[in-house]
């Protein structure tokens, strides 16, 4: 008598678990971290309504006090993501983690440093830091958006080509519309030297932030020599290749130049940031 067939196992694919939708940095665990930075800017509000000192609420009563340590506990805190973001790990405190945690954490410092400053402001040191936090804040901000939409675009724009690659399929092209000038007249030998000589990318910040490079010896070239001619067919090919080419080299220029301009305003500020919150505190104590 025959052994009962055993159950089959289930294939790979079966078995595979689906796959988790990604999950982006603001949305980490579920928004974890913007609900702790909406309880504690929530919980700081509701603490300043409470709050009844004598004149109105100001940086030097307790509950100031308080607001204001926890403010320049948070400031020092976000400020070290430049150096976590050299570690990569995994678990609750995972880059992604601490990033999201800073994005939130730093949207709530808003609030709880107004409030510790108790709205009041003046030519001074501390409403120095108030506003270059702010200005870390906003600018950070920015960076959010940045992060979000641009990495995409980088990836979209390269077309699983990277920047070696597509320098390498740059001099490529070159080598071949050199030698496709070579046999035909002076004008276009001409056209395609100008071609040639333009650079890639702008050189200047503006050329470089719009992804365009004036006068680009390429198109002038594309514009000038007249469609329908059979002889020029193949040098027109290789031009048309070229400019799409470089269109992808631009636009990879573009938005990497976005994100160091970004890093050059937000990097400054908050090391300013810092040098004025001592400042700050420094001169809270000296003259308490």
């Amino acid at each position: 008598m025959n052994a009962p067939a055993r159950p089959s196992a289930p294939s790979t694919t079966a078995r595979r678990a689906p796959q988790a939708i990604h999950e982006g940095f603001l949305a980490h665990r579920r928004y974890r971290w913007a609900w702790i930075a909406a309880l504690l800017a929530g919980s700081s509000v509701l603490l300043y309504a409470l709050d009844d000192p004598w004149p109105r609420p100001n940086g030097g009563t307790a509950l100031g006090y308080a607001l204001g340590t926890l403010s320049a506990g948070l400031i020092v805190w976000l400020s070290l993501l430049g150096i976590r973001k050299r570690r990569f790990t995994d678990g609750p405190w995972s880059l992604k983690a601490w990033v999201s945690a800073h994005v939130w954490l730093g949207l709530a410092l808003a609030i709880i440093a107004t409030l510790h400053a108790g709205f009041q402001f003046g030519w001074n040191v501390h409403t120095l830091a108030w506003a270059l936090m702010m200005g870390v804040i906003l600018s950070g901000v920015w960076g959010v958006v940045l992060y979000q939409r641009l990495p995409r675009q980088l990836s979209d724009n390269r077309a699983t080509a990277s920047e070696r690659a597509m320098a390498a399929a740059l001099a490529e092209s070159d080598r071949a519309l050199e030698a496709a000038a070579r046999p035909l007249g002076d004008r276009e030998a001409a056209l395609v030297r100008d071609a040639l000589a333009t650079p890639a990318v702008g050189r200047s910040l503006g050329s470089r932030l719009a992804g365009r490079v004036p006068r680009c010896g390429t198109a002038a070239a594309l514009r000038a020599l007249p469609e329908g001619d059979p002889e020029l067919a193949p040098l027109r090919d290789l031009l048309a290749a070229r400019s799409v080419l470089l269109a992808r080299i631009r636009t990879n220029a573009r938005l990497k130049t976005w994100l160091q301009v970004w890093l050059l305003v937000h990097v400054p500020l908050t090391v300013a940031l810092l040098a004025a919150l001592l400042a700050h505190i420094v001169s809270v104590f000296f003259y308490w």
